[in-house]
């Protein structure tokens, strides 16, 4: 059985002052037993007990000592490359800066649209590392753009008493979740921070079991307007509309609602007071469509409201169509840990196709729509409106009140 690599090593440091000190015929018999011992090639081995050890002197103070058990390590070929990392880039921003958990399952669908609307232009062995790239690696490689891209709004829920024995509090056993057409439904105020006079809201609807997102702005919370709202939206919808969950705000708890509900067979329930988790669908899209999308700005004009509503009538598209969105599975406490599993990210628009209860008309439609959408088209109207009102808004906050 031979040395190990650590006692060749260790050989060569013993033997390389002897074989350096040592006269020529000594020399071939240190050099003979050290190749008996160690195995290396004469040649090599020559080299090593030459070089080990051996003083270089830079300048008066600096000396360089060789050491051959150093070895300076190759570096190793990138696999993902220059053009794999700007692909990938260009399809994240597209996808909204998903993580790669998101993003990783949509690549397959989302690289042929792009590609069949010449928004990118990929060779094979590019397309081919994309398409087998893992959700870790994305993120990986991502870091650096993700951090050049590196407020929270306040509470406008005023709670609503007059009906609020007869709409009963949600429980999860009347709901049958898995199922498209019960909904969560809520308004995000579009104050700016300042919560006087009117400004805009937004009612934000989706979906529990496929995520299904639809907004519409509204010029202020008149009971009045958020209905309108309401029922416009449930014209737009996928599926029929089987249930609503509120907040206990008065533009929800009232009796015009109560009743549409009640002729209409809508099963209509609202959450705890100050419990935000009975609301934790509509919740995250409040952020996670609507605040991305329009931020914290105020808006209060009817040229603001026209916009917002052009603005969602792209974004409805864009989040449903193609914002892949993970489902929690289940929770496991262990300890004072809490593990949770998700389902593989999909699209709410993948969620209403793999669903038995909606209809194959609706389905049909449906597909015929997904293939004349472009993402990237999408994206592009929705940053021009967003910067639209970014720039009212911002020319609003310069003209300043007279004292």
């Amino acid at each position: 059985m031979g040395l190990t690599a650590k006692e060749k090593r260790s050989a060569t440091k013993v033997t390389a002052p002897r074989y350096q000190k040592a006269k020529k015929k000594q020399k071939g018999i240190i050099l003979e037993e050290f190749v008996a011992l160690t195995g290396y090639d004469r040649c090599y081995a020559t080299y090593l007990l030459r070089t080990q050890g051996k003083k270089v002197y830079v300048d008066k103070n600096t000396v360089i000592v060789a050491d051959v058990s150093k070895k300076k390590a190759k570096p190793r070929q990138r696999f993902y490359d220059h053009f794999v990392i700007t692909a990938l880039s260009a399809i994240w921003y597209v996808m909204d800066c998903i993580c790669g958990k998101r993003l990783a399952p949509m690549l397959k669908n989302i690289i042929p649209i792009l590609e069949k609307h010449n928004e990118i232009q990929l060779d094979d062995a590019t397309r081919t590392k994309l398409l087998s790239i893992s959700a870790a690696t994305i993120d990986r490689l991502l870091k650096p753009e993700r951090k050049k891209h590196m407020l929270k709004g306040r509470s406008h829920t005023k709670p609503g008493t007059l009906l609020k024995h007869q709409i009963p509090i949600r429980t999860f056993a009347q709901w049958d979740e898995k199922k498209p057409g019960f909904v969560e439904i809520d308004l995000v105020g579009h104050d700016g921070g300042d919560p006087s006079g009117e400004f805009a809201q937004t009612l934000n609807v989706t979906d529990i079991s496929t995520g299904w997102t639809e907004e519409q702005a509204v010029k202020n919370k008149a009971q009045r307007w958020v209905f309108e709202a309401l029922t416009d939206i449930r014209a737009r919808l996928p599926f029929d509309l089987l249930g609503i969950d509120s907040d206990n705000g008065a533009e929800f708890i009232n009796n015009h609602l109560y009743n549409y509900c009640k002729e209409e067979k809508i099963t209509f329930t609202r959450a705890r007071s100050s419990r935000k988790n009975d609301n934790c669908f509509i919740e995250q899209k409040n952020y996670s469509v609507v605040r991305r999308a329009v931020g914290y700005m105020r808006h209060d004009t009817l040229q603001e409201l026209e916009i917002l509503n052009e603005l969602y009538g792209y974004l409805r598209l864009y989040s449903n169509f193609f914002q892949p969105v993970m489902k929690l599975l289940e929770k496991t406490r262990i300890g004072s840990k809490v593990r949770k599993k998700y389902d593989e990210a999909q699209t709410p628009y993948q969620r209403i196709l793999a669903s038995p209860d909606v209809s194959k008309e609706v389905k049909k439609q449906l597909r015929s729509q997904y293939r004349k959408l472009n993402p990237a088209e999408l994206k592009r109207k929705i940053e021009n409106l967003q910067r639209r009102l970014i720039q009212i808004a911002s020319d609003k906050q310069k003209i300043l009140p007279i004292k």
